[in-house]
């Protein structure tokens, strides 16, 4: 499967000028936890999610810290945070630097760039435009259509079923065989040994 098999068609957006009140009303409406952000033609230029309204002076929790700290920093880097946490606009608070994916990105690819970024949806874009978005809730519905297809499994014996575990087993390279038992009793599995790590 690639993301254009899974991915929200034009997917609800923002306009960098917009308010954050009407970000967070849009948001909290359609249940997102984030939102693109385009320009007026339609290109994707950021992203505005929770996490980039946690820190907000409105509700005392922008960050705090020593002077001295404050000074290691810059007051560069400080007038960033000051504009984040006091913004008004979504363009104020979003993020720029956005991970995207093509349309023809496999799932796996997907996956990897959401677990290395620590991410929960992805931009699909084609020529820098914004045609879609997949979101981890997206991926679940690819899952959920896989597994409603598999078919379930016969009743078997212990022995077949111990049979067929250790061919799994052998197939994973993270297994050991030599260093694992397995035993199945009235069709329960039970999985003993080392795994060295």
């Amino acid at each position: 499967m690639r993301a254009v098999d899974v991915m929200t068609v034009d997917p609800v957006s923002i306009s960098p000028d917009e308010s954050i009140v009407e970000a967070i009303r849009l948001m909290l409406q359609r249940k997102f936890s984030g939102l693109p952000v385009v320009d007026s033609a339609g290109a994707l230029v950021g992203i505005v999610t929770e996490g980039d309204l946690l820190r907000r002076s409105e509700t005392g929790t922008q960050r705090k810290r020593p002077r001295w700290i404050e000074f290691l920093i810059g007051s560069g880097k400080l007038a960033n945070e000051y504009v984040h946490t006091s913004g008004r606009k979504v363009r104020d608070v979003m993020t720029y630097d956005v991970q995207t994916v093509a349309e023809d990105a496999s799932l796996d690819d997907i996956v990897q760039q959401m677990e290395r970024h620590q991410i929960k949806r992805l931009p699909v874009v084609r020529g820098g435009k914004l045609v879609g978005i997949v979101t981890r809730a997206n991926l679940l519905r690819a899952l959920a259509s896989v597994v409603g297809e598999t078919k379930p499994v016969a009743a078997a014996d212990d022995a077949s079923i111990r049979t067929r575990i250790y061919a799994e087993l052998q197939k994973q390279p993270w297994a050991p065989v030599n260093m694992l038992d397995v035993v199945v009793r009235d069709g329960t599995v039970h999985l003993w040994g080392v795994l060295l790590d």
